[in-house]
């Protein structure tokens, strides 16, 4: 008999449908995407949530999501309490996908009893899905890039 070549994909099996259900549901626990986050920002209302920016000033002085609180990673544990409301839930985003900081700052915040969630994609996504950002010199907005903005509200997905 010859031998079966299973290819990289299906060398490990998926998981049973149960089990890829409930890992998704808990994905979709910590994650939040930013086109979610832009529309919830953008309805009338509360969104529910508070958006943390966890970079650098630099950084943040590069651009920002509007109304995002500034707060590094680094100063999370003394100034959380002071910027924060531990009732309302926070969702962190950093760069984008390269960089951890807002899994970091998830991290620093859960640890102090918050409640949140982090942005995938970051400010890079934020930015290339043609969202409004903020600089030093006021409002902003690129033109979306079409490999990954959302289509009339909705990321395709």
């Amino acid at each position: 008999m010859p031998a079966t070549t299973v290819n990289p994909v299906l060398r490990v099996a998926p998981a049973a449908p149960a089990e890829a259900a409930a890992h998704f549901r808990a994905s979709l626990v910590f994650h939040a995407d930013v086109s979610d986050v832009a529309a919830a920002l953008a309805a009338d209302g509360d969104p529910g949530f508070v958006v943390l920016d966890s970079r650098s000033t630099e950084s943040w002085d590069q651009g920002h999501i509007p109304g995002a609180v500034h707060l590094p990673t680094a100063l999370i544990p003394e100034q959380a309490d002071q910027l924060l409301d531990r009732d309302v839930p926070v969702v962190t985003y950093c760069w984008g996908p390269g960089c951890n900081g807002a899994t970091r700052a998830a991290l620093a915040l859960a640890q102090l009893g918050f409640r949140v969630k982090e942005m995938l994609g970051g400010f890079e996504y934020w930015v290339r899905e043609g969202f409004e950002f903020e600089t030093w010199q006021g409002r902003a907005r690129r033109d979306p890039d079409p490999l990954t903005a959302p289509v009339q509200g909705d990321c395709g997905c």
